[in-house]
């Protein structure tokens, strides 16, 4: 049996930056993780028709642990515009680009999440001495100090600190006996890639129809002659016409589309196979117990409204690395006050975000005329103070977050 002073389950985006900020501190992990490693040439030769959108304290500390030069492609965006289908409201970010832009114009930039977990991987087998994929954990039990873990094969292993960063249905959680709160909002997003006539010129766009929000999102294309021209779409629709939606032949699934986005950038004229997901958000009961800790998803998953459920849990492995490597300056490891600490900061704000999201959705969405006036008038008092807009989008950046910690941005 093998003694570890920390133990990351889940080798993803959140998992590996929390493997790799420990790594610069001087702390090795080991990382267990159920994925195979990619195949480079495959992952670069397929677009995924999905995108994550990265804010700049997930780019600043993607860059801090090098995994940011190693991403094959990306597609950085200069602009906002989100509007009411049935209202007058509009409010507008940044602004468009019909060059690539420089990267002091950069909001954020939509990432393929298959290409950024490739790089991740990439990475942590350069950094990460027991770095294990394809490994399966079979249980987890809580000693009198530290977990025992013990993998399907057999092997056992135990951790002073173990990290659960396995996604929604973390088994770390599970294991660990930690209640979840779930909020089912009887809504599926569809999510695919699309062609259209016009570009997108670096601008993310949302419009919030009677069904729900319909994004389109900047991504790359495979082909120099067709970039700018290809956005990947997450459309949120109540389930049972979600599940009518991806059913529908491409043809029938392009004039849909085509009538519910307003033609806002031409006509959709390609289309890629689409996948549907159902939107339910959760939040765990507890973010710690002695000895462990969650992390992302595990802890937590939000509405994909405004794309910051992957930002949010790139937070929590810098804030868990910052307590726990401040603490080990002073000879303490994984000490119960530390992880509290973390979920003292954690938790409150992601609960604040995740409540914040579903109340909006829900304003969005309703047809009450009082309240069609109401969001109307909200976005134009938004668009007309910069100061708010600001103060809106330092929040959505996550930059305040880093802050009080190591990994501020100067």
């Amino acid at each position: 049996m093998s003694q570890h002073d920390v133990v990351i389950i889940g080798g993803g985006l959140v998992g590996g930056l929390t493997a790799l900020l420990l790594a610069q501190g001087g702390v090795q992990a080991t990382v267990l993780d159920a994925a195979p490693i990619l195949n480079a040439e495959k992952v670069l030769a397929e677009p995924n028709p999905r995108v994550l959108a990265l804010s700049h304290a997930t780019m600043h500390l993607l860059e801090h642990v090098g995994v940011w030069e190693l991403l094959a492609r990306h597609m950085p965006y200069t602009g906002m515009q989100v509007w009411n289908q049935n209202g007058y409201g509009e409010i507008t970010f940044g602004q468009s680009s019909s060059s690539f832009p420089i990267a002091e114009q950069w909001l954020g930039s939509m990432v393929e999440p298959s290409v950024l977990n490739l790089a991740i991987q990439q990475k942590m087998q350069q950094a990460i001495q027991d770095y294990r994929t394809q490994v399966k954990v079979a249980r987890l039990e809580q000693l009198s100090q530290g977990w025992q873990i013990t993998l399907q094969d057999g092997t056992t292993l135990q951790a002073k600190l173990v990290i659960g960063a396995d996604g929604a249905n973390s088994f770390v959680r599970d294991q660990a006996m930690i209640g979840l709160d779930i909020l089912d909002y009887h809504q599926a997003a569809i999510s695919c890639a699309i062609k259209t006539t016009q570009p997108h010129d670096y601008v993310a766009r949302q419009i919030f129809l009677p069904t729900g929000p319909l994004a389109y999102l900047p991504m790359c294309s495979l082909k120099p002659e067709e970039q700018g021209y290809w956005q990947s779409i997450v459309w949120t629709l109540p389930d049972d016409y979600a599940e009518e939606y991806a059913k529908l032949d491409d043809a029938a699934f392009m004039q849909l589309l085509n009538q519910a986005s307003l033609h806002m950038l031409g006509e959709v004229v390609d289309v890629t196979a689409r996948a549907h997901f159902p939107l339910k958000a959760r939040s765990a009961e507890h973010y710690v117990k002695a000895g462990l800790a969650l992390v992302g998803d595990a802890a937590h998953v939000i509405h994909p409204l405004a794309g910051q459920g992957v930002n949010i849990g790139c937070l929590d492995a810098a804030v868990l690395c910052d307590v726990l490597l401040h603490d080990l300056s002073r000879g303490v490891w994984a000490h119960e006050q530390t992880l509290r600490r973390y979920a003292h900061l954690r938790k409150g704000q992601n609960e604040a975000m995740m409540h914040s999201m579903s109340a909006i959705g829900w304003l969005e969405s309703s047809e009450l005329s009082l309240l069609i006036w109401a969001r109307s008038l909200g976005l134009k008092q938004v668009q007309n103070y910069p100061f708010a807009k600001d103060l809106f989008m330092q929040q959505a950046s996550g930059v305040s977050t880093l802050k009080s910690t190591r990994y501020a941005v100067v």
